[in-house]
């Protein structure tokens, strides 16, 4: 083992932090140090065609601990945290079937809040019927019109929804016209998609640097996505001629990067535009892990994260 000190494991470890935060190098050493298996929980990683926006961890970074759940989305697809649960818990019984440790890492809150405290069990809705409200976003241009066709099927649900937010507005139409049920009733249903008991005996770390730390790091970040493509694949996704709407196509940089591409606005401003749209990101992503995520241990840099997992192991850990 190279001299490398190597831990028992623990049931699974859930890694969380801002973006550039540096939480797929932790999650590599603490893989290395368990005998893991690094399991993507981020919303923009798991889509193909996009891994510079992305940030996803190059082929060098992963080195030789294995990923998954990364780049295997097609961003055509409108994917919701439904379907990365089930991938994810999927994923979490192959690598325990394999005697090894899932250590989950990413910054999408939400993807944790349904592992751990479980998700409504909602209804599949048939692709011809996606396809169909799909096609009305196109037709009829925005999201707002959606809205105002839900408003009159369900009230109360589009009372709950911005008039903007397509994708849920989207949602809540397919499952309305798939079941005949309002979402509303589907998710105060106490039918879960998956046991969150599949996270019992988990290690919780958040990654929290300081505010100005991340932001300098999240400038010299997208510097170097630039410098690594990043123009040339937003104008990519761009040609693809899919919808605005779709998750994929919302990911930081695309929209700006594009319109560089065609064009339609001066590079720098792209640049200060992506860039402030990122630090807003992680403001948020910050925001939600005092929260949402106070009972997990949180450290302010990956040094101090290894550290503290090895005091959180325990006397009962020790290296094999």
């Amino acid at each position: 083992m190279d001299g490398t000190e190597t831990f028992c494991a623990p049931t699974a470890v859930l890694i969380a932090g801002p973006t550039a935060s540096g939480k797929s190098s932790l999650a590599v050493r603490l893989a290395e140090m368990v005998d893991g298996v690094v399991i993507n929980a981020d919303s923009m990683q798991i889509y193909d065609q996009m891994s510079i926006l992305s940030a996803r961890p190059t082929p060098e970074e992963m080195g030789s601990v294995e990923h998954l759940l990364y780049g295997y989305v097609s961003p055509s697809e409108r994917y919701s945290v439904g379907h990365w649960l089930d991938d994810a818990v999927e994923a979490i019984a192959k690598v325990r079937a394999k005697g090894q440790c899932p250590i989950l890492v990413g910054g999408t809150g939400l993807y944790f809040k349904a592992l751990t405290e479980g998700l409504n069990a909602l209804p599949d809705v048939p692709d011809d019927l996606k396809a169909y409200w799909q096609g009305e976003l196109e037709r009829l241009g925005e999201p707002e019109a959606l809205h105002t066709i839900l408003a009159c099927r369900d009230p109360q649900m589009a009372h709950q929804l911005e008039p903007a937010d397509g994708q849920r507005i989207l949602r809540a139409l397919e499952v309305l016209d798939a079941t005949g049920k309002s979402l509303l009733e589907w998710q105060a249903s106490n039918d879960l998609r998956h046991d969150p008991a599949v996270t019992d005996g988990a290690v919780k770390l958040a990654l929290c640097p300081p505010r100005e730390l991340v932001y300098e790091k999240i400038e010299m970040r997208f510097d170097q996505m630039v410098e690594l493509g990043g123009v040339k694949e937003a104008a990519h996704l761009a040609a693809m001629g899919l919808s605005p709407d779709l998750p994929a196509m919302k990911a930081i940089g695309v929209a700006y990067l594009a319109a560089y591409d065609r064009g339609e606005m001066a590079f720098d401003e792209a640049i200060r535009l992506c860039k402030r749209d990122t630090r807003r990101y992680a403001k948020r992503q910050m925001t939600w892990i005092r929260n949402q995520m106070g009972h997990w241990a949180q450290f302010e840099s990956g040094e101090d994260a290894v550290s503290g997992f090895k005091s959180l192991i325990g006397d009962s850990w020790t290296p094999v």
